[in-house]
């Protein structure tokens, strides 16, 4: 399943060819500027409060959200009083004029959502998929997926009054605005990239260009990652703070690691492999070639409707977790999660107890992350606005 051509580099794509004009991508200041303007929301922030927050002069503040609002993706939100003067100028984030997409690979189906300069999802498509199926079967249903997903946006956005209507140029005729697809799927991958490795239980996509060969069919940008880093950075830009772990327990089992507010991955970008950590010497087999791994032991407790022990295999590779890292939080989601939350959290929680009674420590708090079951998808989008408002290290 080797050999694809095309472009693999993330960058804004617009309407025409020329591309959305975000200065984030050539300007820190102005990323930090569109950081802010994005978490003040409809309110808005002052030019003023722009500058003290900042660091930059009111001077250079008033470049950048004058080219913004040239650039359509800043608007006037009224005014606001001050201690003394004229009123103030307040601005806010025009959040429809640019979009990305979020692409969940997994196993068995393929989901994408459509998510605005906020992260807001305003569309979503799920289609059902072997990951098996060969490197043309998977890429014609991304293809199809994405081109549904962002047409049903650009039909949105069309309406009178809306901003960022249109369509982009390429094989799939993508929009509206779209600045580019992430792409998130079992691992392992390397994420720099864009190559898959041999997928767990998928050894044939071993080498196989991902990002290179949606990159040529989409006629966007692509970024791929890991579907648990992904994950991780949507729930971190979402406003979880600290180290935690996201553990994903759905058709396989890995985990996403946030450290000091940075998402780990490793050196080879394959940090995260949990569910492959052996705990059973001479324990079952798993698709990854060893034995007694977490994943095979958990999933199997699973097929058997024995979530109890299911969720004590989950807590005892997440006691290992925390006793390594010494994480604030672990986060647990995925399709199994999603379906029996509380047999999960109370498991796995009582195993982390016991763990910090034997240690002397606080029990690491266990909760279902938010997002649910689009929390992949999500994160995935994520991956490319990142960079936009200057968080690409998350």
């Amino acid at each position: 399943m080797r050999g694809a051509g095309g472009a693999g580099t993330a960058g804004p794509v617009g309407p025409g060819g020329g591309g959305v004009n975000l200065l984030a991508l050539r300007s820190h200041n102005a990323a930090l500027v569109l950081d802010l303007l994005r978490t003040a929301g409809d309110e808005g922030i002052s030019r003023l409060e722009l500058a003290e927050r900042t660091g930059l002069t009111p001077q250079a503040v008033s470049k950048i959200t004058a080219r913004l609002r040239e650039d359509g993706l800043a608007a006037e939100a009224g005014r606001r009083a001050s201690t003394g003067g004229k009123p103030r100028t307040v601005l806010r984030l025009v959040p429809e004029a640019g979009h990305a997409v979020g692409v969940h690979l997994d196993r068995d189906e393929v989901r994408a959502v459509l998510v605005d300069l906020r992260g807001t999802v305003v569309g979503e498509r799920r289609a059902a998929l072997d990951l098996g199926a060969g490197a043309g079967a998977v890429l014609g249903a991304v293809r199809e997926t994405v081109t549904g997903v962002t047409a049903a946006g650009a039909d949105r956005d069309s309406r009178p009054g809306a901003v960022g209507g249109g369509s982009l140029p390429g094989p799939a005729r993508l929009g509206p605005a779209l600045l580019g697809v992430g792409v998130a799927l079992p691992g392992p991958l390397d994420h720099a990239r864009g190559v898959l490795h041999r997928v767990t239980g998928f050894p044939e996509w071993d080498g196989f260009p991902l990002r290179e060969a949606l990159a040529e069919r989409l006629g966007v940008p692509v970024v791929v990652d890991k579907d648990t880093n992904a994950a991780a950075v949507g729930l971190a830009a979402g406003g979880e703070g600290g180290s935690f772990a996201y553990l994903h327990l759905g058709t396989g089992l890995g985990a996403g690691l946030v450290i000091g507010g940075s998402l780990h991955r490793g050196a080879r970008t394959g940090a995260g492999e949990f569910g492959h950590q052996v705990i059973q010497l001479d324990g079952p087999p798993c698709t990854c070639g060893n034995r007694g791994c977490v994943e095979a032991l958990c999933l199997g407790a699973v097929a058997r409707g024995d979530l109890r022990e299911a969720a004590r295999v989950l807590g005892a590779g997440a006691a290992n977790l925390v006793g390594l890292l010494d994480i604030d939080v672990l986060l647990l989601g995925g399709r199994t999660v999603a379906a029996a939350p509380e047999a999960f959290t109370d498991g796995v929680g009582a195993v982390l107890a016991a763990w910090a009674r034997r240690t002397g420590q606080d029990a690491v708090p266990v909760r279902v992350a938010a997002g649910g079951g689009g929390a992949v998808a999500v994160g995935a989008a994520e991956l490319v606005l990142g960079p936009v408002f200057g968080r690409g290290g998350v």
